[in-house]
């Protein structure tokens, strides 16, 4: 349908009156992946929060070209949407096993990490289960709509999000509309990154060049190919490189497995090094300066980016055993190697041109077909965002600059939060992208909404004290979140909250507090970066936060 024949936005679409000004969502969110998925699961436990979630696919989908047979989530089955916030859910995954009649199996089965397809499987039951479409108390989900805008409407003290409908089976646009939301949540994702110097062969119809994210769908025509090379150090690099060597004619595998790396390193799993992971890590990460921030990025690699210990077993284990059918087998893993450039050799080759770092010395490798595992990079905001780019305060390197609360800076004239979820590892660390991470960010972000009410946080969550301040960790605070006390305490400068909240659905308690927690917290605004806010000196006395408000000292036992 051509767009001039397409309904106007600004209608209520037929949905009386649903996120129009007059009755505007308090939040809307852009994009359904896992985590605005876990932050409508548990909106949903939120009695007049009212929700809506729009993402552009037909349905929901999780890394569809890496559900290779067996792969298995690097996280604990507990990093579902909701566990680590709320176990008692109906959204868990504990939930989704009863319901699906396998719980006795599971428990039998002594399973800590799931396959991945079997969480694809958890999460589109959790999307059934929410997609109630407008009109629902909370949580509503509305495949089918591509959200192209986002705006700040000041009379109005609202956010403005235009949109296009697409047809459920063409994909094309079918009709315009625009939903009015006190607060948005930004969940678009990351997308698949190709080095610069393979990008011009990434379209060649005649050599698959592809990325790892879509390998299932080119799967066959790769396996057809004589020689294949696999660059990549990550996870994902692995799987791929472990499923061709498992489908090749022993003797006859003609792979490469290429990585800039100086080795196939393994993924560090320590208990105490999987504290990174934590909200205290976030806190303390948080509050550093951010050329430090950035340092400390640059040296984490093995905490998210290396491999899982039994893919390695697994990768050594098949090629050992093809030792013992008749000699070594025709595969080759080098590391430290870099693709400087790449071309095509007629129509059905491309050359690599490789440089060894430790050597210093460059070769040349024809390859049938190149899959690239070279990892994501955070989808960019600027084009759904532009209207509010002038609002939006950025840090050195001109990257957004996001508080505590995982709230964008804006303007103080915005009154309205933008939060992001996966776009902050600049300002939150290496867990941003994990799925661990996933209910206590939004946890935290539904507390700034209702003021502290939402959840209870929890205080301390990891043994190491990270830094010298002895009151690094916390403190629960019964329903609310990190600094965020009682009443209105949490939300954004000018934001008087919305009059339908009325607390949880179900009562969970909460860890009991200490005696010496903090009972009223400060909240910073979303043009106010409040750094550390919170955190407890050793020497006792008051913290004085970075917008010059002072805080009671949360004390170590």
């Amino acid at each position: 349908m051509p767009e001039s024949a397409l309904p106007e936005p600004g209608g209520d679409g037929g949905h009386g009156g649903e996120g129009t000004y007059e009755r505007p969502y308090d939040l809307a969110g852009v994009g359904v992946g896992p985590f605005n998925l876990s932050l409508a699961a548990l909106a949903d436990g939120l009695r007049g929060l009212r929700t809506v979630f729009f993402d552009q696919r037909p349905r929901f989908s999780w890394h569809p070209g890496l559900m290779i047979e067996g792969a298995t989530l690097q996280v604990p089955f507990l990093a579902d949407l909701v566990s680590l916030t709320d176990p008692s859910s109906p959204w868990s995954f504990l939930s989704f096993l009863r319901a699906q009649g396998r719980l006795f199996p599971f428990y039998f089965a002594e399973r800590f990490h799931i396959e991945r397809a079997e969480y694809d499987a958890y999460c589109r039951w959790v999307s059934a289960g929410l997609a109630g479409g407008e009109g629902a108390d909370s949580g509503g989900l509305l495949f089918g709509h591509q959200v192209d805008a986002v705006r700040w409407n000041g009379e109005q003290r609202l956010f403005e999000l235009d949109f296009t409908q697409l047809d459920p089976v063409t994909g094309e646009a079918a009709a315009l509309g625009r939903r009015w939301a006190r607060n948005v949540s930004l969940g678009i994702g990351t997308a698949p990154y190709v080095p610069e110097a393979l990008r011009p062969l990434a379209d060649t119809p005649t050599v698959p060049v592809i990325h790892s994210a879509d390998y299932l769908d080119h799967r066959e025509r790769l396996l057809a190919a004589g020689h294949i090379t696999v660059i990549g150090s990550g996870q994902s690099g692995a799987e791929v490189f472990l499923d061709l060597l498992r489908n090749r004619p022993c003797g006859r595998e003609g792979l490469h497995w290429l990585t800039r790396s100086a080795a196939f390193a393994p993924m560090e799993y320590s208990k105490l090094g999987l504290e990174h992971f934590t909200p205290d890590y976030t806190r303390y990460f948080h509050g550093l300066p951010e050329r430090v921030r950035d340092a400390l990025l640059a040296r984490q690699g093995q905490l998210h980016k290396a491999i899982d210990h039994g893919t390695l077993a697994a990768i050594h284990d098949e090629l050992y055993h093809r030792t013992c059918q008749g000699g070594w087998p025709d595969a080759v893993l080098t590391p430290g190697v870099s693709v400087r450039t790449a071309g095509r050799i007629g129509r059905t080759q491309v050359e690599l041109h490789l440089d060894h770092a430790e050597q210093g010395e460059r070769t040349r490798l024809r390859t049938d077909a190149v899959v690239l595992a070279t990892g994501y990079r955070e989808r960019a905001h600027d084009g759904l965002l532009s209207a509010l780019d002038p609002y939006v305060r950025r840090d050195a390197a001109g990257r957004p600059r996001v508080d505590e609360r995982y709230r964008m800076v804006l303007d103080p004239e915005v009154t309205g939060a933008l939060y992001v979820q996966n776009a902050e590892r600049h300002t939150h660390g290496v867990g941003a992208p994990d799925l661990g991470m996933a209910a206590h960010r939004s946890a935290v972000i539904l507390d700034s909404l209702t003021g502290g009410e939402a959840y209870a946080l929890p205080g301390r969550t990891a043994f190491t004290t990270f830094g010298l301040r002895a009151g690094q960790q916390g403190r629960v605070r019964p329903g609310g979140g990190p600094g965020a006390g009682s009443g209105s305490a949490g939300m954004p400068t000018g934001y008087a909250g919305y009059a339908g909240f009325a607390g949880r659905r179900t009562a969970v308690p909460g860890p009991r507090p200490d005696a010496g927690a903090v009972t009223g917290g400060v909240t910073g605004a979303p043009g106010a970066d409040t750094g550390a806010g919170g955190e407890g000196q050793p020497d006792g006395g008051e913290l004085r936060e970075g917008g010059g408000r002072t805080v009671p000292l949360i004390r170590e036992p």
